[in-house]
């Protein structure tokens, strides 16, 4: 028997001693996790700038800092969540009364990229321990400083008997897959979501896919431009644009795009300077592959600021696109880094058409102060979720689910999200034996049929 079929029968049996039910069990693991983060923070630090070159302010406010808020709000909410939800019992089921418990799936896998790769193995952990499950974590081995330092830290916080972490490449992951769950947490691109649906579908096992996809940002002129330029560069070159809900490319109204594109180019050097390269607050490209996959866009537009690289760094300077066709292959994928097509439009259903003549994006943002655009954006788009006058920011609600729809995934997670995600909502129906109506038996008379009918049985 393999290692990782070992730790799933270790975990197995751990959860059949209902050892993980408890809300003392669940309140300590999660505060233990709490301590992780505020007892090895500069470690968490150092790892994200081995991985990324990331600043250590960014990861505060992208990882630890976000996690720390999600503990928080889930340890304040946990008690009332886990109580039995009462719901009304009609006159057919009288005297009774129904309810609804939310119960842990059991043994979960979490698999987690290499973009945010704290934040993305934390914060489904903590859904998974909140909802009273165990769970074996996988990292990305491409953000291998943050994978060492999760399989050392985890162990050493958590109950090892509930929770593991498993390190390795896509052939580990092949292997994990090949064992039966009762949750898969899986958080990268489309490609191997459909290998991981594909690998639970064997077992009937219930996923949860966070994918992507390209996210529309819609800019109207009747928005305030300097804000609208200054949040979009933040959000799309937040960690060197390596962002599942990075604006992917702008759709700008035609009489705004120049100025747009002027206040932008302004905002990125006040950001990082006249040279990005130099600032202790620009990231990096992970990997060769992906410094090589991006520069290969450069070429699909006119770069109005940016355009630079440096292979030997990975760095690729924030880089705005103009002139880029829509058939393009940066208009085809998901860039996923710090380049940033902007595409004027001529009216508000010319941009809606775009949009929707393409796969629904995990995120669609949308600047503009009208009532009724903002209506018409959100009820004439479908996407993840919507955020209007800013980006990214909708993730940091506690009570918004997070999750995509259609090829940008499927299920959701944050908040009372994340407990729904791993608990199962088993119906609860106790009758009384006292008064047994015998309506519901044969033989039917006519008038017991009436009766039937009259009180929906």
């Amino acid at each position: 028997m393999s290692l990782i079929a070992d730790i799933t029968r270790e975990l197995r049996s751990t959860f059949e001693t209902r050892a993980t039910l408890p809300l003392e069990w669940r309140r300590g693991q999660l505060l233990a996790l709490k301590a992780m983060i505020e007892e090895n923070e500069a470690d968490i630090f150092a790892a994200l700038r081995a991985d990324l070159g990331r600043s250590d302010a960014e990861t505060r406010m992208v990882e630890t800092g976000t996690v720390l808020s999600e503990i928080s709000h889930v340890l304040s909410h946990l008690k009332a969540w886990m109580r039995p939800r009462k719901v009304s019992t009609p006159l057919s089921n009288q005297p009774g009364r129904s309810s609804i418990i939310s119960e842990p799936l059991g043994v979960a896998l979490i698999m987690a990229p290499w973009n945010y790769p704290f934040y993305l193995v934390c914060m489904p952990l903590i859904g998974a321990i909140a909802a009273g499950n165990c769970a074996v974590v996988k990292p990305s081995e491409i953000s291998a400083a943050t994978s060492r330092l999760l399989a050392r830290l985890i162990p050493a916080y958590l109950d090892p008997r509930a929770v593991r972490v498993v390190e390795g490449d896509a052939e580990t992951a092949r292997e994990l897959l090949e064992e039966r769950w009762d949750h898969i947490f899986f958080t990268g691109g489309e490609a191997v979501g459909r290998q991981v649906m594909a690998a639970a579908a064997r077992h009937l096992t219930p996923v949860t896919l966070e994918l992507g996809g390209k996210s529309p940002t819609i800019v109207e002129p009747d928005c305030d431009l300097a804000t609208a330029a200054r949040r979009i560069a933040w959000g799309k070159f937040l960690n060197a644009g390596q962002t599942c809900v990075a604006p992917d490319y702008v759709l700008v109204h035609e009489s705004a795009a120049d100025e747009l594109v002027t206040r932008m180019k302004a905002e990125i050097t006040g950001f990082f300077g006249a040279d990005p390269k130099a600032s202790a607050d620009y990231a990096r490209i992970v990997n060769d592959r992906h410094f090589q996959r991006l520069s290969g866009l450069l070429g699909d537009g006119h770069a109005e600021c940016g355009g630079e690289t440096e292979p030997a760094s990975r760095y690729i300077a924030p880089t705005v696109l103009t002139g880029v066709d829509p058939a393009s292959p940066a208009m085809q994928q998901e860039i996923f880094g710090p380049l940033l097509p902007v595409i004027p439009y001529c009216s508000l259903d010319e941009a809606l058409q775009f949009v929707n003549q393409r796969p629904r994006p995990l995120a669609l943002y949308l600047f503009s102060n009208s009532g009724v655009t903002r209506d018409r954006v959100i009820d004439e788009t479908s996407s993840g979720g919507v955020c209007v006058n800013d980006v990214v920011m909708h993730l940091a609600v506690p009570g918004l689910p997070f999750g995509g729809v259609g090829p940008s995934g499927m299920g959701a997670c944050h908040g009372r999200a994340s407990f729904d995600t791993f608990s199962h909502a088993k119906s609860v129906l106790a009758k009384s034996e006292r008064f047994d109506v015998p309506l519901r038996y044969p033989p039917f008379s006519a008038l017991k049929t009436r009766l039937i009918k009259l009180v929906g049985g």
